[in-house]
C-alpha cells in the first residue's frame, strides 16, 4: 500500500506556469536569446515534457514574450512605490538585476538585439524615460534636454547594471552609490547653468 503523503503533490497551474517561466528565463539566457533556444532545452531545464509547456504556452514565441513581460513585470515592481519612481529605485532595479540576471540580460540585452522582440524592449525602455523625463523637465534648459537627460539616464542605468553584473557583481551598496553619482551627473548636464 503506497502512503498518500509520499507521493509528491501535483502543482496547481499558477505553479506549474511560474516553474516554467523561470526555468525558460535560465534556459534562453544561458543559449543566448530566443533563436539558439529550443523548446527542448527550455523542457530540460524546467524538467516537464514539451506536451506540459503546450498546455501553458501556445509556442516558443508566446513562452519568450511570457517571459520578457514576467522580467518587466518584476523590475518594475522593484523599483516603483505605488506606481512612482524614488529612493528606491536605483537600489531596487540593482537587487532585482542581482537575484535575476537572467532576466535582466535577457530584458535588456538579448530581446533588444532580436528583431521579433526589439518593440517589446523599447516599450520598456520608452517608459523608464517617460518615468524619468517630469524629473529632468524640473531642472533642464528645455523640453529637448529634459528628453534628452531622461533617454541618457534610462541607458546609462541600464549599462551600469549590465557592467556590474559582468564585472562579477561587486559590493551592491557601493555599486548603487557610483551609479547614482553617475546618474547625478546626466542630471547636472541638463540642468540649467
Amino acid at each position: 500500500m503506497t502512503d498518500p503523503e509520499a507521493r509528491p503533490r501535483r502543482m496547481r497551474r499558477e505553479e506549474r506556469r511560474e516553474q516554467i517561466l523561470a526555468a525558460a528565463t535560465r534556459a534562453f539566457a544561458k543559449a543566448g536569446g530566443f533563436t539558439p533556444t529550443s523548446l527542448d532545452d527550455v523542457a530540460t531545464e524546467s524538467g516537464v515534457t514539451r506536451m506540459i509547456l503546450y498546455r501553458h504556452f501556445d509556442s516558443k514565441t508566446d513562452l519568450y514574450q511570457a517571459v520578457l513581460e514576467r522580467a518587466a513585470l518584476r523590475m518594475h515592481a522593484a523599483t516603483t512605490d505605488e506606481g512612482e519612481l524614488g529612493d528606491h529605485t536605483v537600489p531596487g532595479m540593482l537587487k532585482w538585476a542581482s537575484e535575476d540576471p537572467d532576466g535582466f540580460r535577457l530584458l535588456f540585452h538579448y530581446a533588444a538585439r532580436e528583431p521579433e522582440f526589439r518593440d517589446e524592449v523599447d516599450g520598456v525602455r520608452e517608459a523608464m524615460a517617460a518615468a524619468l523625463l517630469p524629473h529632468m523637465e524640473e531642472a533642464a534648459a528645455s523640453k529637448s534636454w529634459a528628453l534628452w537627460g531622461a533617454n541618457l539616464a534610462t541607458t546609462m542605468l541600464i549599462e551600469a547594471i549590465m557592467a556590474w553584473l559582468e564585472a562579477g557583481r561587486p559590493d551592491e551598496d557601493d555599486a548603487v552609490t557610483r551609479i547614482l553619482r553617475a546618474l547625478d551627473g546626466v542630471y547636472q548636464a541638463v540642468t540649467v547653468h
